[in-house]
């Protein structure tokens, strides 16, 4: 039998204590690995190329506050901005108030909106067709398979903030190569309809000619409206989905804070179950010991166990946080997780810190139990 043999009939020996101990770690990679998700998503990840060169102009003092639409010449007069479009929320009602049937809208402008938004995949004779109808409407791919939508087919939105029902035409299906399950229409049929928002919108959605170009196109348009009634704030793409996380509170301390949690408390199951598996096996060691194994090869026997069983619990965790985030990422409110996914660099660090937590939680038992003389050994009763 080899010695990696021996190592792995050992750890699960004692087979109820090894599964919940995988268990344990697993739950707590599970929780770690998801942090370090979020954690990335939020605070690394820059997003696509196309995403880098975004940016996002808002009312200084709320997202409730509309825009001027003539500030849109304005911001397009701007040196190293490419486009720009409005965006507006409609926050309407898709048959009924259920989670499940929830969905983005957003009033825009057809005509310019794949200009702002390149990575957008619809065919040509599609988009074509949205720009010349006032009530036509494009539909995420996903949103068209869950409701069986086809070009032509009818959608019927109740509005909530605006007194009005939108009737409106599918006239493309698009893919987006991040989940983005969100219908855009021409922002003139609200305009049309409701008095109080012509001329207005909710945000611009500005493409910079290049991710250098994002910091001196901020500055010069919220300086231009600096003095106005209604002042500006822009910034890129990826500080303005932040500023809805922020909205929670400190989230990087949050996330620390938890991720520092979840190691100590593995830490303490791992070293527990060690402590306890090696006290029980006191005269097992003295016997290697009359059979010639050596101190550090009892020490490295027992550290390979507790390290087997803690990756053991990491690959378990990993897979079920890959499993839990795609689950999460199709559910109604998936569109807020759409960045977010498990690299292989969170992988790693997520496995590495459960072989670590196995090394650690196992040194002092290990080496406690290696130094034990063979007949005080042969003579311990547990």
């Amino acid at each position: 039998m080899t010695l990696s043999r021996f190592v792995t009939k050992n750890a699960f020996r004692n087979k109820r204590r090894s599964i919940l101990t995988v268990a344990s770690i697993g739950v707590s990679l599970l929780l770690l690995t998801f942090m370090m998700t979020l954690w990335h998503g939020f605070y690394i990840d820059q997003g696509s190329a196309e995403s880098t060169r975004r940016l996002v102009t808002r009312h200084r003092v709320s997202l409730t506050n509309l825009l001027p639409g003539f500030y849109r010449e304005k911001i397009r007069a701007v040196p190293g901005v490419v486009a720009v479009v409005p965006n507006s929320w409609f926050g309407g009602l898709y048959k009924d108030n259920k989670p499940e049937n929830f969905f983005p809208q957003f009033a825009t402008d057809p005509d310019e909106f794949a200009k702002v938004y390149p990575e957008m995949q619809i065919p040509p004779d599609q988009l074509t067709a949205w720009q010349h109808d006032r009530a036509g409407v494009i539909v995420n791919d996903e949103l068209a398979q869950k409701y069986g939508w086809k070009l032509g087919d009818r959608i019927v939105i109740q509005g909530t903030i605006y007194p009005l029902n939108l009737e409106l035409t599918v006239r493309g299906i698009y893919h987006w190569p991040t989940t983005n399950k969100t219908v855009y229409f021409n922002a003139k049929y609200v305009e049309e309809a409701v008095n109080w928002f012509k001329g207005q919108a909710g945000t611009f959605s500005i493409m910079s000619g290049s991710p250098d170009d994002v910091a001196k196109v901020s500055s010069a348009v919220d300086d231009q409206f600096r003095n106005s009634p209604q002042p500006t704030k822009t910034e890129s793409e990826k500080a303005f989905g932040l500023s809805f996380v922020n909205m929670l509170g400190n989230v990087k301390a949050f996330i620390l804070s938890i991720c520092m949690a979840v190691v100590f408390t593995t830490l303490l199951v791992s070293a527990n179950t060690m402590a306890m598996s090696i006290r029980e096996r006191t005269r097992e060691v003295a016997l290697l010991k009359t059979l010639g194994f050596e101190r550090r090869t009892i020490l490295g026997l027992f550290v390979g166990e507790a390290m087997a069983l803690s990756i053991a619990g990491g690959l378990f965790g990993c897979g079920f946080a890959w499993l839990l985030l795609t689950v999460m990422k199709k559910s109604p409110m998936g569109f807020f997780l759409a960045q977010m996914q498990v690299t292989p660099g969170t992988l790693g660090v997520a496995l590495l810190a459960a072989a670590l937590v196995g090394f650690l939680s196992s040194l002092v038992p290990s080496y406690n139990a290696s130094r034990v003389a063979i007949v005080e050994g042969l003579r311990h009763i547990g």
